[in-house]
């Protein structure tokens, strides 16, 4: 019983860190969350060393746990490895989708589109989510499923940010395109290229973003 109630703890800790409800760098206030969980001290504590492994939160000795703030050396070091597994996802993928995956795969496609088109960036991370997990899953190599899914959980917390800078919600939605035309054509090469382009650039697109926001806070002001 206690297992499974630290492990739904851990669920709804994540879910509030992903959300943002949960802040980066922000402390987790115990006290307040087993208020508001109607729990005890022991699973909020187990859930905290799950979150902990998967590098979401840090302990800090005699202060407590922090929400991971993730660096930009973080993101330097995380995007060319994950690029490189979900870019060889794509090419195994791409050797083995059926006809029936790729109406599956046309599906979701149609649903990045629209909302890429309506500005929904929401409803278009969803769809890139989802695509990214049906390429995983096509692959059908779980050493490599279980690997990018740990990275995954550390890339998340930045990953929407990139889509709000000019001009990358299109460019992402081409390069879906280029590796969803790749997988059709049943090109493990291209496809694998594609994808490993696709997650290149969105370390470009963050790296652009955090400089835009840096001038900014730093442009001297008129008063």
């Amino acid at each position: 019983m206690l297992n499974s109630l630290h492990d739904e703890v851990a669920t709804k800790l994540r879910e509030r860190i992903f959300a943002g409800e949960l802040a980066p760098g922000s402390f987790v206030d115990e006290h307040a969350l087993c208020a508001q969980l109607s729990i005890s001290r022991t699973p909020l504590r187990e859930a905290l060393k799950v979150l902990s492994a998967e590098g979401l939160v840090r302990h800090e000795p005699r202060r407590g746990c922090f929400v991971r703030q993730v660096t930009e050396r973080d993101l330097d070091e995380i995007f060319p490895v994950i690029a490189l597994l979900e870019g060889r996802c794509a090419f195994e993928a791409a050797r083995n989708a059926t006809d029936a995956d790729l109406a599956a795969l046309q599906q979701l496609h149609d649903r990045l589109n629209e909302s890429a088109q309506a500005r929904r960036i929401q409803d278009y991370f969803d769809a890139n989510y989802a695509i990214h997990e049906a390429i995983i899953t096509l692959a059908n190599n779980r050493w490599l499923a279980q690997v990018i899914g740990d990275l995954r959980k550390i890339v998340k917390l930045a990953r929407l940010q990139q889509l709000h800078a000019p001009g990358r919600l299109d460019q992402s939605l081409s390069e879906h395109m280029a590796v969803f035309a790749a997988l059709k054509a049943h090109d493990a090469e291209g496809a694998e290229a594609a994808m490993r382009t696709h997650l290149t650039r969105q370390r470009v697109a963050l790296r652009e973003l955090a400089r835009s926001q840096t001038s900014r806070l730093t442009e001297p002001r008129a008063y």
